[in-house]
């Protein structure tokens, strides 16, 4: 009798040890897929963070960027030559500046009497992918309007733009002297020279209907 109480003890704490230790693999695989679970969530989350798009602002630049002096009240442009390093297109919508309220993104192109004019680019800039985009008299260029004061040469300008996702690139220009970028402006602030607001070039925009 003394015997089988003795196995009979030795078999229950045989059975209790082995529901012990599978409690405790169970806790540990447990952890195990929590931690896995865990840890791959945080890589989900950097994978993803570095999967989404990343601001176009952060891959694009402003070289020699300059504007032409002017006088207040006139028209004056900004030039420069915009680099984009990433892998895909960079889209300028607008453009704000110090020097005036009015800003536009303007291209220079010949209108049906084959004169050229300037006019707002539908869409605004794009710089291709690993590409460039010049801004130059007689071609793309940003447009200031409607000057609050004159911008003379040396001064620097502040000067932000806003592409497509939001982003925001600041930079400045300084203004030169320059005798060039005479073209009219097509549309209803075409009073004068766009550039440079040279009383020739208003009467012929009053004669053409511009």
């Amino acid at each position: 009798m003394l015997e089988r109480h003795t196995m009979l003890n030795t078999h229950i704490r045989a059975t209790r040890f082995t529901v012990a230790c599978g409690i405790a693999l169970l806790a540990l695989t447990g952890c195990s897929a929590g931690e896995a679970a865990t840890g791959s969530g945080i890589h989900a989350g950097e994978h993803s963070g570095e999967a989404g798009a990343h601001p176009a602002a952060d891959s694009v630049t402003i070289e020699e960027a300059w504007v032409k002096s002017a006088e207040q009240g006139e028209m004056t442009a900004a030039f420069g030559l915009l680099k984009n390093s990433s892998e895909t297109d960079a889209n300028i919508v607008s453009v704000t500046s110090t020097a005036s309220p009015m800003m536009e993104l303007h291209e220079t192109v010949a209108n049906e009497s084959g004169q050229m004019v300037m006019r707002e680019v539908e869409g605004g800039f794009v710089i291709p992918a690993k590409g460039q985009f010049s801004l130059e008299p007689a071609g793309n260029h940003i447009m200031i309007m409607g000057l609050p004061k004159a911008v003379t040469a040396g001064e620097d300008i502040t000067f932000t733009l806003e592409f497509a996702d939001g982003s925001k690139l600041d930079f400045t220009a300084i203004v030169k002297d320059y005798a060039g970028a005479n073209e009219n402006y097509e549309g209803d602030h075409g009073s004068h020279d766009a550039h440079g607001g040279a009383e020739e070039h208003a009467e012929h925009d009053a004669h053409s209907g511009h």
